[in-house]
């Protein structure tokens, strides 16, 4: 079983869905109606951090869940909450100003990696010593 890295997996959507209600709460703050996703630069960085995490998300969890298969479950979860903590460092620093994302975008990034990386490796290694 693989608890940790499912209550990671929630807590990773829950994350997205509560950028998208900021996405919703800003449209009303800024007074861009939809479909607009411009006009306001306030908005448009509030924007920007949803719609860039659901870029990564693909690449993220099956990821998560393929380092939690073939690495375990426990390692996946905690790089897992590193992906989240840079996501959250990166849509609270990109929302003061654009300039600022870029320490939150490297930590997720690097915990991504090292999901994306740690599962070729087992994977390859499993096919060639299992």
């Amino acid at each position: 079983m693989y608890h940790f890295t499912a209550i990671v997996t929630l807590l990773a959507l829950l994350l997205y869905f509560y950028m998208s209600i900021l996405v919703g709460k800003a449209r009303g703050t800024y007074g861009v109606k939809a479909p607009a996703i411009s006009g306001n630069p306030d908005f448009e960085r509030v924007f920007r951090v949803q719609m860039n995490t659901l870029e990564w998300l693909p690449i993220f969890l099956p990821a998560l869940w393929l380092f939690a298969i073939y690495v375990s479950d426990a390692v996946a979860a905690l790089i897992g909450l590193v992906w989240i903590a840079g996501r959250v460092m990166y849509m609270t620093s990109y929302a003061k100003a654009a300039e600022k994302r870029g320490p939150g975008f490297g930590v997720q990034a690097l915990a991504a990696m090292a999901l994306l990386v740690g599962s070729l490796l087992a994977i390859l290694w499993r096919m060639l010593h299992g």
